[in-house]
């Protein structure tokens, strides 16, 4: 008796070994894809130079990863459930890691920005799977909570290593080992797949697989994006033309999901949650202003101070460790005793504060007057303000519908910032070109830069707005 009972105690601790391995190994990959996208924003002027991106053409590096994970996150998220999840997950990490060798070898513009979609997908397979795993194999509420505290700290620290490393690298290797630096991860990683991640149940079919309603989405939004940032090559009727068709295929991928069985966005979600509608623009709009400060500001300290890329990625470092510490706690904290709505106004006002202290950095400036208090009103309010925003999209949504809630707020996380970082690169290279004749170069520039603050920062001020006027306080989520 004693012996059977020996036996099964060892096996419970080798099977909780197992779990929190298990949890080691997802928050790894996950972290290698916050990693993967803060490093790249250090490392964009080398990019530049070495392959004679324009300024405009430069945010397609940032944008194709941005769409591809966008467009195929409910996709992911649905190959999970139908093909099983550690099956999934091994296919997109194996997926996330070939690109990122194809991005290291890229010898072009063509080649490179294929390759960050191709990441891009692998990335959107990833997220929702890793998520799915630690759901499923932590089940008891004080557990599930442990390990997403975990999992959210992993997550928020990412930023502030991607930073640091992004610019270690990119100036004492080069630009290629930001993507090269993921192999040895990834490889890793699918090495231990198997032998920590439990077996998957037999794949279960039924619903069907809305393919279709992905690619059109997609397709959608790289047209739109292609007409926005070629407005400066394009002729006005060209960019109708494309405008034109991305909303045709918008129309298209709305008539695919009243049809399909398995759609990727029921019809009347939206409808049904005011809040979720409400969340996911200002959701948008907040992700507008964040990826138009890292784009911008990187170049701003680069091209315009004259810093080198590991400078850069120190720069960065009181904002995105001001992330993560306050994700970690004090920001949760802030919204249970303040109410969502309030938190939500807050943040991005803070945020906006943020990139209108951006919008007056001179060309001459120091980072202690005028770099370092924008990093943190954004930092501080960048943490505040998202984690609000996600909480407000889920908080009253059934639990059926719980994930399908969580997936499109992330959508709007990227769709936000390949739109909105399209919108802002026109801005600034509309507002240079305009007054490159009458002032030096480096001003052009960065008053280029200035005029994309300030759009960014009106957008914050829309969704604070937004979220003010329209958002209904949740029932259960602390005062509001």
């Amino acid at each position: 008796m004693g012996e059977a009972t020996g036996m099964r105690t060892r096996k419970q601790r080798q099977g909780d070994r197992r779990r929190w391995l298990a949890l080691l190994l997802v928050c790894v990959a996950q972290f290698m894809l916050v990693v993967d996208g803060t490093v790249v924003n250090v490392a964009l002027p080398k990019i530049q130079d070495s392959l004679s991106f324009s300024q405009v053409t430069l945010s397609w590096v940032v944008n194709a990863y941005l769409l591809t994970f966008g467009g195929f996150l409910l996709l992911g998220g649905r190959a999970g459930d139908l093909f099983g999840r550690r099956r999934v997950f091994i296919f997109g990490l194996a997926l996330f890691t070939f690109a990122s060798l194809l991005c290291g070898l890229a010898g072009s513009q063509g080649l490179l920005v294929a390759a960050r979609a191709l990441q891009g997908v692998g990335g959107a397979i990833i997220a929702p799977a890793a998520l799915s795993i630690i759901i499923t194999t932590f089940k008891g509420p004080k557990e599930r909570a442990r390990a997403m505290g975990i999992w959210g700290f992993v997550a928020s620290s990412g930023g502030s290593v991607g930073v640091l490393l992004g610019g270690v690298l990119t100036e004492t290797l080069g630009w290629p080992w930001i993507f090269f630096v993921n192999l040895p991860v990834g490889l890793a990683a699918l090495a231990l797949c198997r032998p920590l991640l439990a077996p998957d149940p037999a794949p279960e079919m039924r619903g069907g697989f809305d393919l279709p309603g992905a690619l059109l989405i997609t397709s959608s939004l790289v047209i739109a994006v292609y007409a926005i940032i070629g407005v400066g090559g394009n002729s006005l009727v060209g960019t109708a033309l494309l405008l034109l068709l991305a909303a045709t295929l918008t129309v298209a991928f709305a008539a695919v999901e009243r049809r399909t069985a398995a759609p990727l966005v029921p019809p009347g979600v939206f409808a049904s949650s005011r809040n979720l509608t409400v969340s996911n623009v200002v959701m948008a709009l907040a992700i507008l202003g964040l990826v138009g400060w890292f784009f911008f500001s990187a170049l701003y300290l680069q091209k315009v101070l004259g810093y080198d890329s590991l400078a850069t990625g120190l720069a960065y470092l009181p904002a995105t460790i001001a992330m993560g510490a306050l994700s970690y706690s004090a920001a949760a904290r802030a919204v249970n005793r303040f109410g969502i709505k309030p938190m939500i106004i807050v943040g991005l006002g803070l945020m906006a504060i943020g990139l209108l202290l951006f919008a007056r950095m001179p060309v001459g400036g120091s980072f202690l007057v005028d770099v370092l208090p924008g990093m943190l009103f954004l930092g501080v309010g960048t943490s505040l303000g998202l984690m609000a925003v996600i909480l407000a999209s889920t908080t009253g949504v059934p639990e059926s519908e719980a994930g399908l809630a969580s997936g499109l707020v992330n959508t709007s996380q990227q769709m936000g910032g390949a739109l909105g970082l399209a919108v802002l690169a026109s801005v600034a290279a509309a507002y240079t070109a305009s007054i490159s004749g009458s002032r030096p170069t480096v001003t052009a520039l960065n008053s280029g830069y200035h005029a994309a603050f300030l759009v960014g920062a009106a957008c914050l001020v829309l969704g604070a707005l937004i979220a003010a006027t329209l958002l209904l306080p949740p029932k259960d989520a602390g005062p509001e």
